[in-house]
């Protein structure tokens, strides 16, 4: 008997290191050669990617029940009633700074004349089975991935699945130049069919020229990984964007630390920050800022016009779906900082006397 259950343990893990190893969404883990070189890296501790400041994520049995037990009660409003509106997308090109945001942290930035897409995920919804479960709010997206223009470049924050979806770029891969992506990222695009000379990595603080643009890959506070055993393996980051008349932030996942004031004092002040608000919770405050912490960040890197993102697509922690924007309009009023609240696919031209106020999510 003991010698069946043995066995029946051992199928079973070896089956799921099999299936792990060849479902296409989990990525790929770095091999050795690949560790020896990121642990060139000052963020690779003890054979993982760390943050510089103590970061507290409670993984105790006492707050994952607690976790389990405030997903499982019923809310209402964790969801819209109905699907949010959206605005079709403007696509053209032109030498302005324009900024199209399409949910969760997923955005168009055309910028001198150049494409970028930051974080696009594109999909049904941010997991490794994405026809499981209740996916985007709005339904799907104001426009087909194939109506995209050429893309000069994709920047990416980290590896999580509401960040870098399999689905997405295997169906926009082909309209791109260039990946740029934090040290070991690369490694899911190029299983994923992507040329490795298509894909640069970067370490925080690396600064580079492309096409005209000058860009850094800066700090943020948050973590990585795609499945159980690979926490840590890729390295996550914020991107900073400069051009010939304008200069962007974007936040990628962060908690509030004092990265945000060092990339300020670096390189603000900005014109433009695309800053993450939602998904937040007091138990993970470490890697997902409170509302009002996006406004402070905000500040700290010198931000002129904040447009919140990480919010109004998908349900990842246990606050209203419009929580985190009704708090961060109310901390920027009192703050006195501009912020523009975009409908999910509506252009904004960052240099516009005015922009978008409307409260579109009540």
């Amino acid at each position: 008997m003991l010698l069946t259950w043995i066995v029946i343990v051992a199928v079973v893990v070896i089956s799921v290191i099999i299936f792990m190893n060849v479902y296409p969404q989990f990525g790929r883990k770095p091999s050795k050669v690949k560790i020896q070189e990121l642990a060139g890296s000052p963020q690779y501790i003890n054979g993982k990617f760390q943050n510089p400041v103590p970061t507290m994520m409670d993984t105790s049995l006492k707050t994952s029940l607690s976790i389990l037990r405030d997903f499982s009660k019923s809310s209402p409003n964790r969801r819209p009633a109905s699907p949010p509106g959206m605005d079709v997308p403007s696509f053209e090109l032109d030498r302005e700074t324009k900024v199209t945001w399409f949910g969760h942290s997923a955005s168009l930035l055309t910028i001198d004349g150049k494409t970028l897409l930051l974080d696009p995920m594109f999909g049904r919804a941010p997991s490794p089975f994405p026809w499981f479960g209740k996916g985007r709010y709005s339904g799907g997206l104001p426009f087909e991935i194939a109506e995209l223009p050429e893309i000069d470049a994709v920047l990416l924050s980290h590896d999580h699945y509401d960040h870098l979806d399999y689905g997405s770029i295997m169906k926009l891969k082909h309209k791109v130049k260039q990946f740029l992506v934090p040290l070991g990222v690369g490694g899911h695009l190029i299983r994923w069919g992507i040329k490795a000379e298509s894909i640069a990595e970067y370490d925080w603080w690396d600064e580079l020229t492309f096409e005209g643009l000058k860009l850094a890959c800066t700090p943020a506070t948050h973590f990585s990984g795609r499945s159980l055993t690979d926490r840590g393996a890729t390295l996550w980051c914020s991107w900073v964007i400069q051009g010939q008349k304008s200069k962007v932030f974007f936040s990628g996942d962060s908690g509030y630390a004092p990265h945000f004031k060092e990339i300020g004092n670096k390189y603000g002040p900005f014109d433009l920050t695309l800053m993450e608000c939602g998904q937040y919770d007091e138990r993970w405050s470490d890697i997902h800022m409170m509302p009002e912490e996006t406004v402070q960040a905000h500040l700290d890197v010198k931000g002129k016009l904040l447009i919140p993102i990480h919010w109004g697509a998908f349900t990842l922690a246990i606050h209203d779906w419009n929580d985190s924007v009704s708090r961060a309009v109310r901390a920027a009023h009192e703050s006195d900082v501009a912020i523009a609240t975009p409908r999910i696919g509506q252009t904004i031209h960052v240099q516009a006397a005015e922009y978008p106020q409307a409260p579109w999510w009540r």
